[in-house]
């Protein structure tokens, strides 16, 4: 059944985008606002453009002059997978790519408050034989090889797409990368298998930077295609096949000179950032996805995960900052993908040596079980520095004393749980191993013995109790709580099912 109700979430060919109160909420006063400061039509053609490792959606609006300019950029919530195109159904991984979104693709019964299809696979997509279905931008802060925002953020967003389309814009561009295109970022991932993919949709953003006018976007012997045009000589348009030879086809001048000027720049740049030695990022680091760092900042144990915070900005300096929407109490931040870790080989395991003055040998800490040891004398005396001076501290359950063992210890096989954490310390960026082997350190045997045993930490749900019972709306003052139980919302005579019709 759960199944079936995910699948409802994502299923939007057979849904209309007038029958829900929640796909006809207006566009917030503030972004109205931005519009007109911006010289742009509340109904003129968008753009969304995605980036994985800085966990942002730009919503870009064509200005009155013709060009596309930056209306809005949102914290992503989560993502999932890893830096990379989706390759088949099931790896978790967020489409990376250029994508069309029609009406058709408008979800306002999605089970995660709103949504809309990203149109994966393209004809790119198939032509490599890449599989996968329902992938989406959609709210409720979980994703599972989506995009996710937060309620208010996808009410926003899709009250922008949904004005877009009664102006007239018969579908709007998606563009999804890895990274936003800059000279430092692919010098950090210049060893990265995806790098050609990477280079070739590059192709396509340096268009869009240079001319801010969406890109035509085609495909021929499986790669991709930017602003093609009919030669001068020709009749009519080529015709264009993901997986056929390429056409005869022309780019306009203006553009290429501009975009090689671009590139050529971004070469130049790229070279001396490798030349400098920058490093290289780290690759198959088993994380899930990634998350926005204010997002991060409002949980416990948060992580941004492949995603990236802001220089000298601490997730708990922003941990006071006002979210960019209700985070749902079952939102899970980036973790290591344990079928990744299980997979993976075990790592060899070293016991944690740490030396205490003023003994000369060291200390090993060890998590083996206490041994009886003898009587009272023999434990007083041990405790009053009669005994060896090799000690092995161990951790002892509550009320159970530290107890003394030769220097020569045997190391027991590795346990599941020790093979996560390491698994853990080993994946998790800026993890700090230095804390570990403090924390793990042993410590004199009379201040374990003396320390009194904790109650059991109760967890914590503030979080979890925080959350709405409702889902909350942009729309000021008004909400669908504030139906009459059994009551049909009300909608205007200028609804979009009215005004779009002709176009179902």
């Amino acid at each position: 059944m759960t199944a079936s109700v995910l699948l409802a979430g994502c299923d939007t060919d057979q849904v209309s985008l007038a029958t829900n109160a929640k796909a006809n909420q207006p566009v917030p006063p503030k972004l109205l606002a931005a519009m007109v400061e911006k010289d742009m039509d509340l109904q003129s053609p968008i753009l969304v453009r995605l980036f994985k490792q800085e966990a942002e959606l730009e919503v870009w609006k064509q200005a009155r002059n013709g060009q596309f300019a930056l209306l809005k950029t949102y914290p992503i919530c989560r993502w999932s997978g890893d830096l990379g195109p989706k390759v088949r159904e099931g790896d978790r991984q967020a489409p990376e790519g250029f994508y069309s979104i029609n009406p058709s693709q408008m979800n306002p019964q999605s089970a995660y408050y709103l949504s809309f299809n990203t149109g994966y696979p393209n004809a790119f997509d198939k032509a490599l034989g890449r599989t996968g279905s329902q992938l989406m931008v959609h709210g409720d802060c979980s994703s599972r090889g989506c995009y996710a925002m937060t309620d208010e953020q996808i009410a926003e967003i899709y009250s922008l797409g949904r004005e877009s389309f009664f102006g007239g814009q018969k579908a709007f561009q998606l563009q999804a990368y890895p990274f936003k295109m800059t000279p430092v970022n692919m010098a950090k991932h210049r060893n990265n298998p995806n790098m050609p993919f990477w280079k070739m949709i590059k192709e396509g953003y340096d268009h869009f930077e240079v001319t801010r006018q969406e890109p035509k976007v085609d495909f021929c012997e499986k790669k991709y295609v930017f602003d093609a045009a009919k030669p001068a000589d020709a009749k009519r348009d080529p015709v264009f096949d993901a997986s056929a030879k390429c056409p005869a086809y022309v780019i306009p001048e203006d553009v290429v000179a501009a975009v090689r000027g671009k590139q050529a720049k971004d070469e130049a740049e790229y070279a001396r950032l490798v030349a400098k030695g920058t490093p290289v990022a780290r690759m198959n680091t088993g994380i899930d996805g990634g998350m926005n760092k204010i997002f991060a900042a409002k949980i416990p144990e948060g992580s941004t995960g492949l995603s990236e915070g802001a220089e000298g900005t601490t997730l708990q300096m922003l941990a006071m900052a006002k979210a960019p929407g209700t985070i749902p109490g079952h939102v899970n931040p980036p973790k290591p993908n344990l079928d990744s870790v299980a997979s993976a080989p075990a790592p060899q395991e070293e016991p944690v040596v740490a030396v205490s003055a003023p003994a000369t040998s060291a200390r090993v800490a060890t998590a083996a079980p206490a041994e009886k040891s003898g009587g009272f004398f023999s434990n007083l005396g041990r405790k009053m520095g009669m005994g060896s001076s090799d000690t092995t501290a161990t951790t002892p359950p509550p009320q159970a004393t530290a107890s003394v063992a030769p220097a020569t210890t045997t190391t027991t096989p590795p346990t599941a749980a020790s093979r996560l954490k390491a698994a853990v310390t080993r994946f998790v960026p800026g993890h700090d191993k230095s804390k570990d082997a403090a924390k793990d350190a042993p410590k004199p045997a009379a201040t374990v013995a003396a320390k009194p045993a904790e109650p059991a930490k109760q967890p914590d749900t503030r979080l979890a109790a925080t959350r709405p019972a409702l889902k909350p709306s942009v729309a000021d003052g008004t909400s669908e709580a504030t139906q009459i139980m059994g009551a049909a919302p009300v909608i205007s005579s200028n609804s979009f099912d009215s005004r779009f019709g002709a176009m179902k």
